[in-house]
């Protein structure tokens, strides 16, 4: 909650703002403890949640009997700060979410955010690089010889094959694999199990890599992660993702290269090919199919830039 929103409130407020923070603990906790959200999930939802108590308590309105004309004033205010309408619509998703928790277990009935329509947003897609950029990029550290060319060669080849995400990516272990390293069981958003796959030119680089962690680790401090720094420990998100960085920096690629643009890579190439978007969805550990979507419309891009540069009238 925003500490100074809440110097002048008083009386009726007060009480109204103490049931407020429960129920949001309570909704927190359920996100937390039944459907494994994520820290960062539970952080943004905990923020919108305190705006909209805010603004509920100013005008006096209960935040759990609040009806959709209530929601509509709390979005029109967002809009008039200016804030984005990924921001705003952030903030629907999250109180469609808390109202739907609040129906399911009796405290109110109905779901006044379930009337709310998202705001238009400009769709953009993600970005990636096309098969031949790919391969340069996976070439570099053996290439340039810096860093530790066998590690980060098997960490970019990893990453893209089985098109993790860097978290995903940070917390394989050895004991994940099976079948000679072309395979993984991973848990992924949610807590969602997933089997992912590897090319056999990243299990290769698995492998060649393999003896080199394995000099690295400290007996006194032994770790199962697969992806190690050079002291011996688990290789973090921030270390994963500068590596990248790096290898983006150094390269001559005209694009930058973050970890999210090799998962997106890793779709974008299985859609180009043909593969059905369901078995895409579930390679991803997408939990709703709009989302491996948008991987067709990259594709479709791609078909509007070979026909206006094949088509003599284009």
């Amino acid at each position: 909650m925003k500490a100074a929103g809440r110097l002048f409130l008083l009386g009726e407020n007060v009480k109204i703002i103490e049931m407020t923070d429960s129920l949001i603990e309570q909704y927190l906790e359920y996100l937390r403890s039944v459907r494994r959200s994520s820290d960062k999930t539970l952080t943004a939802y905990k923020s919108d949640l305190s705006d909209f108590a805010d603004f509920c308590a100013n005008r006096g309105i209960e935040p759990a009997a609040a009806a959709a004309s209530d929601l509509r004033l709390f979005i029109g205010d967002m809009s008039l700060e200016r804030k984005a309408a990924v921001s705003v619509n952030r903030a629907l998703s999250v109180l469609r979410g808390f109202f739907r928790y609040l129906a399911r277990f009796g405290i109110r009935s109905g779901n006044p955010a379930e009337t709310l329509k998202n705001l238009k947003t400009q769709s953009r897609l993600p970005s990636f690089l096309w098969e031949t950029e790919m391969a340069d990029f996976a070439e570099l550290p053996e290439k340039e010889g810096k860093l530790w060319p066998a590690r980060d060669k098997a960490l970019i080849l990893t990453m893209y094959s089985a098109g993790l995400r860097i978290s995903e990516l940070c917390s394989l272990k050895l004991a994940n694999f099976e079948n000679e390293y072309s395979r993984a069981r991973i848990v992924g958003k949610g807590g969602k199990e997933r089997y992912v796959f590897f090319s056999e030119e990243g299990t290769a680089a698995i492998k060649e890599y393999l003896p080199a962690r394995a000099a690295q680790i400290k007996a006194e401090k032994p770790t199962d992660a697969l992806f190690v720094n050079k002291r011996g420990g688990a290789l973090s998100v921030p270390g994963a993702r500068w590596i990248t960085g790096f290898y983006s920096g150094i390269s001559n690629l005209p694009k930058h290269i973050h970890p999210h643009a090799l998962r997106h890579s890793f779709a974008t190439h299985l859609v180009n090919s043909g593969c059905d978007i369901r078995i895409v969805q579930e390679l991803m550990g997408h939990a709703n199919l709009s989302t491996t979507q948008r991987y067709t419309h990259v594709n479709m891009e791609k078909l509007k830039a070979v026909y206006h540069k094949a088509h003599p009238h284009a």
